[in-house]
């Protein structure tokens, strides 16, 4: 009998290729970022992409990053991602393999609309789809870029939304109510800037508030709990990339660990009450989940992640990528698709070694990229290789 760990939920010692392992085996671009057209056909496990900065390496990491609710990997605006000297709008299709079907996803911008008015479109095989989170049924996509390399020591505020990125990639609602809750906070605010003093308003807009939040904060602390437990239970300390030892820390997130949901959206919600003259004069709200931290230690160490060298601070948070992706096959009897940009420049031969191979056990599709040929040299016989250049990708060799 298979042992399974919190909630039913696979342990890392389950074979990952029990998941639907979906597989990309074709991307069409038109009009995207600087391909003006690209039909290119793939069929293995690892993808790595070489080409010279500038080449289009990103642009099409990116252009699979869309297929996930969202802004995509850059976070970017929607008219970004169209090609200069373009008709104003762009669109991807993807032909995705699973074991049992083919699907085709697509993504786009549609500048046809009137007065110039451009819409983001998404179907699946064809057929409108409401947004982006429908893909979800079909594909969960997750990355690691080099804007996250200073994560640990950034603003709480990057770490927030890395944390949500990692509760979006096992609940495709989470990034709506994240949006929804930021509305709502920004309601509140403005009423407490223009001194609005009918107190029905601002109890109005606090119960939204502290319903939103509490909602946030509990997926929050479910997904923390979850990859804890998962990394518990492959724990190696001899590892190129150590465990991560993660809290999430916050008052809301305090009142949630210590009462039901329904007391903590009571109390969140009295908080909020109290706290109006303090966050009038702050110009904004002080308390919620806005305002948490994602606490990160080099487990093996017992260091903050912020003392640790650079080295060690890209290996963790390799580390907890590679958790991650194991947590969402788990969760949603998926292996992820997963974009790793430029991921291998940084690591030593040693580290670089023990990634491919734990990439390769995985079971996931996964596309790496860099601007130096001999950091896959490693991977040929194991993955599919393609040079890169302005507008064009051709396999290597």
């Amino acid at each position: 009998m298979r042992r399974r760990g919190k909630a039913g939920m696979m342990t890392p010692q389950d074979s990952p290729f029990l998941f639907r392992r979906p597989l990309a085996r074709r991307l069409v671009l038109r009009d995207f970022r600087s391909y003006a057209a690209l039909d290119c056909r793939f069929g293995a496990r690892l993808v790595a992409l070489c080409g010279e900065n500038g080449a289009g390496k990103t642009n099409l990491l990116e252009a699979l990053s869309l297929f996930s609710p969202g802004r995509g990997l850059r976070r970017v605006d929607m008219g970004d991602c169209a090609r200069h000297g373009g008709a104003g709008g762009f669109a991807v299709s993807l032909e995705l393999e699973t074991e049992d079907a083919i699907v085709q996803l697509g993504h786009g911008l549609d500048s046809s609309g009137a007065e110039g008015a451009a819409a983001r479109k998404f179907r699946i095989d064809r057929v409108p789809a409401p947004s982006a989170t429908a893909f979800a049924d079909h594909l969960r996509v997750l990355w690691l870029t080099p804007a996250m390399d200073g994560l640990f020591m950034g603003a709480a505020g990057e770490r927030r939304r890395f944390l949500d990125r990692l509760a979006l990639g096992v609940d495709a609602e989470h990034g709506a109510r994240v949006s929804r809750l930021e509305r709502a906070l920004r309601n509140r605010n403005k009423l407490l800037e223009e001194g609005v003093s009918d107190r029905r308003w601002l109890d109005a807009a606090e119960a939204e508030v502290a319903a939103l939040g509490v909602v946030v904060a509990a997926a929050r602390l479910e997904t923390v709990s979850r990859l804890v437990a998962l990394i518990a239970a492959g724990r190696d300390d001899d590892s190129p990339f150590p465990w991560a030892e993660i809290v999430l820390e916050g008052e809301l997130e305090t009142m949630l660990l210590g009462s039901s949901a329904l007391d903590a959206e009571d109390r969140y919600r009295e908080a909020l009450a109290a706290s109006r003259r303090r966050d009038a004069a702050a110009g904004r709200t002080l308390l919620g989940p806005q305002a948490s931290d994602l606490v990160v230690r080099h487990g093996p160490k017992g260091e903050a992640a912020r003392a640790c060298s650079t080295g060690e601070q890209k290996a963790l948070l390799t580390g907890l990528v590679l958790a991650h992706a194991k947590l969402v096959a788990a969760m949603s009897g998926a292996a992820p698709v997963l974009l790793l940009d430029e991921i291998a420049a940084h690591f030593d031969a040693r580290r670089r070694a023990a990634l491919f191979d734990a990439l390769e056990a995985l079971g996931s599709q996964v596309w790496m990229t860099g601007a130096d040929p001999a950091a896959f040299r490693e991977l040929a016989g194991r993955a599919e290789i393609f040079n890169v250049t302005p507008g064009r990708i051709e396999p290597a060799g």
